[in-house]
């Protein structure tokens, strides 16, 4: 037991009594606050190892254990019946350290009221009162049309009476405009019977559910019953809340009749929140696709996340749906529902239309969050180079440097400065390499960085949080021996980027380190790297004109500097611009000199 994480000896007797069966466990502090819960298939195993680490994975974890005053445990006979516990106790009682669904209260919800004919509204606060709760519903829009459908469709009370069936007897109530204008069929006064009232209920669930085929079907066996007891009156109404269910079908996106009632999940990972989209589809059409954030803590691993929140998804929605379409393979204790994860096809379609509307949504999301606080994305990549590159602050103030000396000419040197993760371009610099003789990147880059960082020092200016040097662990540790000279090693980060595989360096590590490629923090130091490379290319071909245009164009009679750079720009060399041929330069510069010039690279050659 590592005394570095506390003494928990006050904990032995909880983790010795731990049984070697399935669980939830809670951590409380010693407020008697619950810091924590979670599952377990084996309550004993998984508590003890939280306790018998030298060293943790993550700071947040260490933390947490140190603030554990006590333990208790909760036996179930099932890893599922874990999950499913620990789901709503995590709900219930909202622990600091647990992976967390961003509170959705805002989001409505369609209400079927538990009450004797059922009134059906939409409402922001979910009742414990045996109600059912459909939804919730990101667009407000979508839920209205849907309930305007719903009224359309079925004539149900809009009242809040007590329609008990003692009241109906002792004649309460008197039917009020709604059921003269036929928007309710009179269930106060007793025109409506429970049973018949109930049927329409039946079928409303069923189209909140998204399974309008099944409501579909029921209509067209009524009416086609009807019609053949020449009762057509009913068969006309019933007809026409075909069309309109129908009409409404079809809006819904369509996507494989082959492709049942599946539920879909996709992923963004943000760090310290995760974004997941869920879509339902149900008779192979998306009827309803949400959006919810989630807050990982102690920045668990995705499956545990996935699993959560798929869990915890699927019972507000009421989903049974038997099978999960998920981006990563995912263990559900007892295997229900079944999980895929698609290589092709149009299972593979229907999770890029989920990660597609999660990307709008995270986009929406930012742009949102940097209306609110414009520095807020800023301080998001900061913090996010700080922790990929192991830094002991953000890195506000980045320069980057580059050696460029094509084909062993005119060695120059480049440095731009980011701030903020964004470019600086009034401070970038070019370097004229003055101490070294040839294409030596080394020396080339040992030179830049001591005159740099000299002048700064000179200067008392303030110093880069980080320096990147493009190259790989040779111009890394000529840049360090500069640094060492001034007095500014482990004074400032620094890193090196080799261009092939992307690799980062650290000083004295042989070993490179890989970032995510996707991930904002290489974005950031590649921008930076082409940034350097592209000022000092730039730089180097403005000094090869520059002596191209000294040793041979200026030397001909009637060519100054000016003219000479002229024709470098158009034809870029001298090979290319005698490959034109005279009449082509005589129509920038005129026939006379071209006549001369071409007299003159004639002699020469």
């Amino acid at each position: 037991m590592a005394k570095a994480f506390s003494d928990f000896s006050h904990l032995l007797p909880s983790l010795r009594t731990l049984p070697d069966k399935p669980g939830v466990y809670q951590y409380y502090d010693s407020d008697s606050t619950i810091l924590y819960i979670g599952k377990a298939k084996n309550l004993k195993k998984r508590v003890s190892s939280y306790f018998h680490k030298e060293k943790f994975e993550s700071g947040k974890v260490a933390v947490l254990v140190r603030k554990v005053a006590f333990i208790e445990h909760i036996v179930v006979s099932s890893e599922l019946d874990a999950l499913l516990l620990e789901n709503n106790l995590i709900k219930q009682y909202q622990p600091k350290y647990n992976i967390q669904l961003k509170d959705d209260k805002t989001f409505p919800w369609i209400c079927i009221k538990n009450e004797p004919f059922p009134r059906v509204f939409s409402t922001r606060n979910l009742v414990q009162d045996g109600s059912e709760y459909f939804g919730p519903y990101a667009s407000v829009r979508l839920m209205n049309n849907l309930l305007v459908l719903i009224r359309q469709l079925y004539s149900l009370r809009t009242c809040s009476l007590n329609l008990t069936p003692s009241n109906i007897r002792a004649a309460k109530y008197k039917v009020c405009l709604q059921y003269h204008i036929k928007n309710c069929k009179g269930p106060c006064e007793g025109l409506q019977e429970e049973a018949d009232y109930l049927e329409a209920i039946q079928q409303i669930r069923n189209i909140l559910r998204g399974n309008i085929t099944l409501v579909i079907k029921t209509l067209r066996s009524m009416m086609d019953h009807f019609a053949g007891l020449l009762e057509f009156e009913k068969a006309q109404q019933i007809k026409e809340r075909l069309i309109l269910l129908e009409k409404f079908q079809s809006k819904s996106t369509i996507v494989n009749s082959k492709i049942r009632d599946v539920d879909v999940f996709s992923w963004h990972d943000e760090g310290k929140t995760v974004s997941i989209n869920y879509l339902k589809v149900v008779e192979g059409a998306v009827v309803q696709s949400h959006n919810v954030e989630i807050r990982n803590a102690l920045e668990e691993d995705r499956e545990e996340v996935m699993l959560f929140a798929l869990t915890d998804i699927r019972s507000r929605m009421h989903s049974d749906a038997p099978e999960v379409i998920l981006p990563f393979a995912v263990d559900i204790p007892g295997g229900v529902p079944t999980v895929t994860v698609p290589q092709r096809g149009d299972k593979l379609k229907l999770l890029e239309l989920s990660q597609q509307n999660l990307k709008y949504y995270v986009l929406e999301k930012r742009k949102k969050q940097e209306l609110v606080d414009p520095e807020r994305h800023t301080r998001r990549i900061m913090e996010a180079m700080q922790r990929d590159l192991r830094l002991t602050e953000p890195p506000l103030h980045i320069e980057c440097f580059d050696n460029s000396n094509l084909q062993g000419t005119n060695p120059v040197a480049a440095m731009v400065v980011f701030r903020n993760g964004k470019p600086a371009k009034n401070e970038y610099r070019h370097y004229n390499i003055k101490t070294v003789t040839g294409p030596d990147d080394f020396a080339s880059m040992a030179e830049i960085i001591h005159r740099r960082y000299q002048r700064l020092l000179s200067e008392n200016q303030p110093l880069p949080q980080l320096i990147i040097v493009d190259g790989g662990k040779g111009q890394l540790s000529a840049a360090v021996e500069s640094l060492e000279k001034l007095g500014l090693r482990g004074k400032i980060a620094i890193i090196g980027i080799a261009k092939k595989l992307e690799e980062i360096y650290y000083p004295n590590d042989s070993l490179p380190m890989h970032i995510d490629k996707r991930s904002e923090t290489l974005r950031v130091i590649q921008h930076a790297r082409n940034e350097a490379h592209r000022f000092g290319i730039t730089h180097h071909r403005s000094k090869r004109i520059q002596e191209v245009s000294k040793t041979e164009l200026t030397d001909i009679r009637g060519i100054g500097p000016a003219l000479a750079q002229k024709l470098l720009i158009r034809f870029k060399s001298l090979q290319k611009l005698q490959e034109a041929g005279e009449a082509e330069v005589a129509k920038i510069i005129g026939p006379a000199k071209a006549e001369l010039l071409f007299s003159h690279l004639k002699n020469r050659t």
